[in-house]
């Protein structure tokens, strides 16, 4: 039985998406992607989110559900970006421990390649520069960064299939044979987990998979759409535990497991969000002035225009066990 709670549209004078959300300094900012009208065809690989720059909202006061957002104007743009030919999409902002801000972010390169870039700024809010070529052996798209407090390490999950090219690539390879899926029975895409460097510039390992498991310890399955991973990683910790969310994409849930360590597995637990007006959501989960909340986005603003969504957020709420209340997606 999902909950219905009360939502809230955060920024309803732009289309915006896929936020990105962190307390920095005890203040809340947002850092989405920009959805543009596109003249695009839509299709499954997602041309029709021809994003093209960033902006960083903040709130301008203590409770998510009313108090006013600012919009910091643009932080980046793909024109300043040297090897970047197309779509901005999702972007993640995270603060280093020399006290500057990076911005990772995906984008199309001159071949038409998804690869993480990154910007750096001495502010949350921006201007970012970006880095005048992206991570070495980067790929897909939804990057989400973990500062673990256990260790003082960073931690990337990324990957996204259809459109977030997942799908080409095995032990961080393309394959020969290029784009193609697991057969029935067989385990899911994975997404990805790799330790940052010490300079938050490069990767210090190569990508591993998040193994995500059932109730029985055994990997979800390619044709368990219900549960199974798609795109939009996110991770945060409760209570000492590590809590792997996601999108299943085209069943439309954000669902999440648990493990007890950066790099999994990670055992499935339930669903988080149940589907939204609009083809699907992104989102991310962050405690903020002693609540715990959830960013996300929909397509009703636009009434079900897939390309333009609005961000939107509202409480979620743990169980005695350490399991989320699934929340109702759909506002009556």
């Amino acid at each position: 039985m999902a909950d219905k709670v009360k939502k809230r549209y955060l920024f309803p004078e732009d289309f915006m998406a896929d936020p990105s959300v962190h307390v920095f300094d005890g203040k809340l900012y947002i850092y989405p992607s920009h959805d543009w009208e596109s003249a695009a065809p839509d299709d499954d690989f997602g041309s029709e989110y021809d994003m093209k720059d960033y902006h960083v909202l903040s709130l301008e006061g203590p409770d998510p559900m009313t108090s006013p957002v600012k919009d910091n104007g643009v932080a980046l743009d793909i024109k300043d970006v040297p090897w970047a030919r197309r779509q901005l999409w999702d972007n993640e902002v995270v603060k280093g421990r020399d006290g500057k801000y990076y911005m990772y972010f995906p984008a199309k390169d001159k071949t038409d390649i998804f690869r993480c870039g990154v910007a750096v700024s001495d502010s949350p809010t921006g201007p970012f520069k970006a880095m005048p070529d992206p991570i070495r052996g980067s790929y897909s798209i939804d990057y989400a960064i973990l500062h673990d407090d256990a260790d003082d390490e960073y931690y990337m999950y990324f990957g996204g299939i259809w459109g977030g090219q997942l799908q080409r690539y095995e032990d961080n390879l393309a394959k020969d044979n290029g784009t193609s899926y697991p057969a029935d029975g067989q385990p899911a895409i994975p997404a990805r987990v790799v330790k940052l460097a010490k300079d938050m510039l490069q990767f210090a390992e190569e990508p591993k998979p998040v193994v995500i498991l059932d109730e029985d310890g055994t990997p979800i399955k390619v044709e368990d759409n219900e549960r199974r991973f798609f795109e939009a990683s996110w991770m945060h910790k409760y209570n000492g535990k590590y809590y792997f969310s996601y999108s299943t994409g085209d069943t439309h849930k954000l669902c999440y497991a648990i493990g007890d360590n950066p790099y999994g597995p990670f055992t499935y637990k339930g669903v988080i969000l149940t589907p939204v007006f609009g083809w699907t959501t992104h989102h991310c989960i962050v405690e903020y002035n002693g609540k715990w909340w959830l960013f996300h986005h929909d397509s009703g603003i636009s009434k079900g225009i897939n390309r333009l969504r609005s961000l939107k957020v509202c409480e979620l709420k743990y169980n005695p066990d350490g399991t989320i209340r699934t929340i109702e997606g759909m506002d009556e």
